[in-house]
């Protein structure tokens, strides 16, 4: 064992690749480790970081070992983060190395930042007084530290007038601490006044933190109840008690809003991670996260692996969000995560959504979790109307997609001034590009799907592994000229189609993949926001969390979509993603409408959302869950062959079929080539296991790869506990 002494003779190190279990290095006389403390270390021909671990060493003969070559001047990661990392590798089957790894995404940060060379003000007075000179003599009042340009800004002066009173005397050089990347957030800067249902729940979440221990409250509220203000009251009373907070968020796109709300409620904005961050700023916010300088984080699911000194509150807010899923090496769900983070660290976790999923429905009803429902919006706004339109008794018109049902609507919303917005969960202009002469199909050559035409690049793009060319104007099977035609819509198409109805109109269409980035979508987002659009066309992009004051319709064009598939979870995911988009009219209590165009009226879906009895919906769907054993009443993981040939990947699946032990709670289904059958130039089948609540998933997982074939060739295995896709 290593234990917290000035000297040890070995130590297990964790280091970041797919190792089982930590590897033992030696402890140089003089070097001090302990638990947590990162170390560089040598491993075969590199130097890597690593964490010490704990647990007891390897009996190895010493003289075989290597050496720790640094202990690194940071902060140790703490023991219940460290618990974190085993727990997620156990849960996830994942090695516990690649878990590790993701806290030790930024290297650069495990040396203290350079202290700054700043200015301070001495008792030498200059040899001559000017304007310039004395507004730099003010400034520097109260004896404290400026850097050279910092204090030429602030007294409104040129460098050369600093540099001068330096070369007199006047200020002397001093060594400053590196700049925090934000301001300490103040609780009591601007509290809000709540309305009532408000203040309940939110004294419900201030008690869960007074409480010291851990808790999970689910806070559940329409589209523009005020959840974000309800659970900055548990981040005031969090950072009362001297404790750090993470907020995690779904979508880069929603960092930039959210940060200015935490601005106006706190005067200071959290720190941010996310992957669009500099890699500089990540360095720095990861420092001082450590070292407890940043109090709170606003960031996506990776900022889960932070090491954080004195965590106190985790916050997932839209936790129904399936962005939280990662299936990328370590599978996890960081909702999930977030709640065994907080049981682990003992503090508690919020969950907050308009559209909770229903793992959290069934927690919250089985009294796992606190419920806090805010069951109308702020200040008393209306929720929008809500109709569908029947597309086979008001179909569009030949070669469009919009009803005229919903285009009538559209123009009484532009004579009135107000916004629409059009909502189809499909980028580009059209999924598939077709020969009419030969019914030749465009397919991405290394996966087994269709490319979608980008019109406005111009280009043919597969949305999996990225592949794109551009657009030919013959078939390349037959080569007859221009008679490709693009099959079904997309947002551009879309867009091109609302341009022919409303040519005046200010269109926007909002999509991931448009040119720009991240920083395009912030723009345009601020200016929808800003009343600088009248017809806005997006994807789910625009269903996360925005606040268009002035959009008073919302138009689904092709409310069906997300349930033409074998997924079980469909009609949840449909359900939380129509709502959550019709709920951005009306927010500032106009009158609004949400209609939906779908060929499926009756469907229960529908019906729940038209009706708005959210809670029918749930009903049917937990029962229907529950009938059916399928999460949270039983439990599901993928296990997913892939390999360069299809023989191989099927071989090898075939043969961890075999292996699978016998249970009587668990079984096997598979293997099957996966709907995605070939991605990225790799086959692909996918094995079922579904089994009860209780039932030892991961053993069972262990064991069939134990005893199955081993790993040769091109075949890699993937284990996803708990599978939110099944392509």
């Amino acid at each position: 064992m290593i234990e917290d002494s000035p000297f040890v003779a070995a130590a297990p190190v964790l280091v970041p690749m797919p190792a089982e279990r930590p590897y033992t290095y030696a402890v140089p006389a003089g070097m001090r480790v302990v638990p947590g403390s990162i170390v560089r270390v040598p491993l075969g021909p590199r130097q890597v970081a690593g964490i010490v671990w704990d647990g007891a060493v390897e009996t190895v003969d010493a003289k075989k070992l290597r050496p720790i070559e640094q202990v690194f001047d940071c902060p140790p990661i703490d023991r219940a983060m460290r618990r974190f990392v085993d727990w997620v590798a156990q849960y996830t089957l994942s090695a516990p190395g690649m878990v590790a790894r993701m806290l030790l995404r930024a290297p650069e940060a495990f040396d203290p930042e350079p202290w700054i060379e700043g200015l301070q003000r001495t008792l030498v007075m200059p040899d001559r007084m000017t304007d310039a000179r004395s507004r730099v003599l003010e400034t520097a009042e109260g004896g404290l530290a400026w850097t050279r340009s910092g204090l030429a800004h602030a007294a409104g002066v040129s460098s050369t007038v600093i540099e001068g009173l330096k070369a007199q005397g006047v200020f002397e050089t001093v060594m400053i601490p590196p700049r925090p990347v934000v301001a300490a957030p103040d609780p009591s800067y601007a509290v809000p006044e709540l309305m009532p249902d408000q203040n309940d729940a939110a004294s419900m979440l201030r008690g869960n933190v007074a409480a010291g221990a851990f808790n999970v409250a689910l806070l559940d509220g329409v589209t523009g109840s005020g959840k974000t203000e309800v659970y900055f009251e548990a981040v005031a009373a969090a950072l009362d008690q001297g404790k750090q907070v993470l907020i995690l968020l779904p979508e880069i796109a929603l960092t930039h809003a959210f940060l200015e709300r935490f601005q106006q409620r706190f005067g200071a904005k959290p720190g941010e991670w996310h992957s669009d961050l500099p890699p500089r700023m990540r360095e720095k916010v990861w420092r001082q996260v450590a070292e407890g300088g940043v109090r709170v984080v606003a960031g996506a699911r990776s900022a889960l692996f932070l090491p954080f000194r004195e965590l106190g509150l985790i916050v997932v807010d839209e936790e129904h969000d399936p962005a939280y899923k990662q299936e990328d090496r370590v599978f996890y769900n960081a909702r999930d995560m977030a709640v065994v983070r907080g049981h682990i660290g003992g503090f508690p976790v919020v969950l907050a959504s308009a559209t909770p999923s229903v793992e959290s429905r069934v927690n919250a009803s089985q009294g796992k979790y606190n419920r806090a429902i805010l069951s109308a919006r702020f200040a008393e706004a209306a929720l929008p109307l809500l109709k569908s339109i029947d597309m086979r008794r008001a179909p569009p018109a030949r070669g469009g997609f919009l009803s005229p049902v919903l285009i009538d609507h559209m123009r009484k919303t532009l004579e009135k001034k107000e916004q629409s917005l059009l909502f189809l969960n499909r980028r580009g202009y059209a999924p598939l590009t077709l020969c009419r002469v030969c019914g030749h199909r465009f397919g991405c050559p290394v996966c087994s799907a269709w490319l979608v035409e980008h019109r406005f690049r111009g280009q043919l793009v597969c949305h999996h592994c990225g592949h794109n060319e551009r657009r030919p104007e013959a078939c390349p099977e037959c080569g007859t000229l221009d008679h490709l035609v693009a099959c079904g819509p997309g947002v551009e198409r879309i867009a091109e189609e609302v341009v022919t109805h409303f040519p005046d109109a200010r269109t926007i269409v909002l999509s991931s993949d448009l040119m720009g980035g991240v920083r395009r979508l912030r723009l345009e987002l601020e200016a929808i926001a800003d009343g600088e659009a009248d017809i806005v066309i997006g994807t789910q992009l625009v269903a996360k969390g925005h606040n268009f004051p002035n959009m008073t319709l919302v138009g689904v064009v092709d409310a069906d979509l997300g349930l033409a598939n074998g997924d079980p979870r469909a009609a949840e995911r449909t359900f939380q993603l129509l709502s959550q988009v019709t709920g951005r009219a009306g927010r500032t209590g106009k009158k609004s409408l949400g209609l939906l165009q779908t060929f499926q009226p009756d469907h229960p879906v529908m019906r729940a959302i038209v009706s708005g009895d959210a809670e029918a919906f749930y009903e049917r769907e937990i029962a229907e869950r529950e009938r059916a054993a399928l999460p949270p009443f039983g439990r599901l993981a993928g296990v997913i062959v892939s390999a360069v040939t299809r023989a191989e990947a099927e071989g090898h699946a075939r043969g961890l079929r075999r292996a699978a032990p016998e249970a009587s709670d668990l079984f096997v289904l598979g293997p099957a080539e996966a709907p995605l059958s070939l991605l990225g130039g790799r086959h692909r089948f996918r094995l079922l296991i579904q089994g009860e609540r209780r039932a030892d998933m991961q053993g069972f997982i262990r064991a069939m790869l134990a005893n199955g074939p081993k790993q040769r060739g091109s075949v890699r295995v993937q284990v996803d506990i708990d599978p939110q896709s099944f392509l």
